[in-house]
């Protein structure tokens, strides 16, 4: 699929500070396409309550000229800051009251869009929703694109804010969209009961700070004289998605282990007992650049999340990241981690943590070192991309018959 314009359009912003599936999946597709990326339109509660956050700042210049809305950041791609303010609808418990005033507030949102596809020429345009479920519910009459594409990759609707009125609506975006594509199997059956055109492509992911052909990612100081075996975690160490009490179990069971902790800590990792074991250290927050050299030093890469509606079904990034370094991985065995099944190695429990983590040390070798290479570099957004290109492709066609 090339010389197509599209607009893409989701939960983050173009200016959101870490990494945006929304964002790289706009790059990639603006390679072969123009792109058209929509911010997210200013909600007035966050121009209220957030005036001094530098994203509201930026938008509220937009709004009084002082800066322009629509940017091109490349040849074949423009990014649009809307020119206006909705309003904040999602407390609203009646759901005929809150489907007028949704309209209304997407009308505004459509009418920046369209202003701005109109500027830059953009015929039959694809619209691509990366799982945007509220704000962007009706874009779909409003704009009469040739294509409505929804991407389900993560459980928004778990989410409280969501769950309020994204919950009901998601099903009736799915079901009206001429193509959904999720990033797992379980999000791929969910959609199907809603369209027939729904397929799970997988992730894409940015793997290239986690490439070392040449063997030149340094290791940190300050993990290079922490004796061997390292088992090692990088990420945020938060009580929502992290089982504080599998980390426990692996420290007091494998006392001849270390265990190497890369991330800011919530409180409750804190104030955890894990600061007093000696076989347990906490590196702190990092760069992302310098995530790389902490993996090279781990001799196992695990992800110890615990069990809830959100982890259970969502797309762990860190996998691919370690898998691209090449380290043997443990994990959770969630309902999503079942794609990984072939290529990691599952606990169910923390008690089946350490004879997991002493098998995947056993077993490690060089071929397994390139194979687990291979899958992570298979999830790149250039294979994701088209994989998106291919079920377009073959909606469009059946459309046109």
């Amino acid at each position: 699929m090339e010389k197509r314009d599209f607009i893409v359009f989701g939960l983050q912003p173009w200016d959101i500070t870490i990494g945006s599936t929304c964002k790289y999946t706009a790059i990639e597709i603006s390679r072969k396409n123009r792109v058209l990326f929509v911010n997210p339109p200013l909600i007035r509660s966050a121009l209220l309550k957030n005036k001094n956050s530098l994203q509201v700042q930026k938008r509220v210049k937009i709004l009084r000229g002082i800066e322009p809305d629509l940017v091109q950041v490349s040849p074949t791609l423009w990014v649009l800051y809307p020119k206006t303010v909705i309003e904040s609808i999602n407390w609203i418990p009646i759901h005929s009251l809150f489907k007028i005033l949704n309209w209304m507030n997407e009308n505004r949102f459509a009418s920046k869009i369209k202003k701005a596809a109109n500027s830059l020429n953009f015929k039959d345009y694809i619209i691509f929703d990366d799982n945007s479920m509220n704000i962007g519910f009706y874009l779909k009459e409003l704009l009469k694109p040739s294509l409505f594409i929804y991407l389900l990759r993560d459980a928004v609707t778990m989410v409280s804010y969501h769950a309020k009125h994204g919950a009901r609506l998601e099903p009736k975006i799915i079901e009206k969209s001429d193509l959904t594509v999720t990033n797992s199997n379980y999000f791929c059956h969910y959609a199907k009961k809603y369209n027939k055109n729904s397929y799970m492509i997988g992730q894409g992911c940015d793997l290239t700070l986690y490439q070392d052909p040449s063997g030149n990612v340094s290791i940190p100081e300050n993990i290079r004289d922490i004796p061997h075996p390292i088992i090692g975690y990088t990420g945020s160490l938060t009580t929502i998605r992290l089982d504080i009490e599998i980390l426990l179990y692996i420290a007091k069971s494998m006392p001849g282990y270390n265990i190497v902790l890369v991330g800011p800590e919530d409180e409750k990792f804190q104030q955890s007992e894990l600061h007093n074991l000696k076989n347990v250290f906490f590196l702190g927050h990092k760069n992302p650049e310098e995530l790389p050299g902490y993996i090279k030093a781990f001799d196992v890469a695990i992800n110890p999340q615990i069990i809830n509606t959100i982890t259970d079904v969502n797309y762990p990034l860190k996998i691919d990241e370690y898998l691209a370094m090449g380290k043997p991985v443990v994990a959770t065995k969630t309902t999503f981690m079942d794609y990984f099944k072939d290529i990691t190695y599952l606990a169910l429990t923390k008690e089946e943590y350490p004879g997991c983590i002493e098998k995947a040390i056993m077993e490690n070798s060089s071929d397994e070192e390139i194979r687990r290479k291979a899958v992570a570099n298979n999830h790149s957004w250039e294979n994701f991309v088209e994989k998106i290109y291919h079920y377009a492709e073959e909606v469009e066609s059946r459309k046109k018959h």
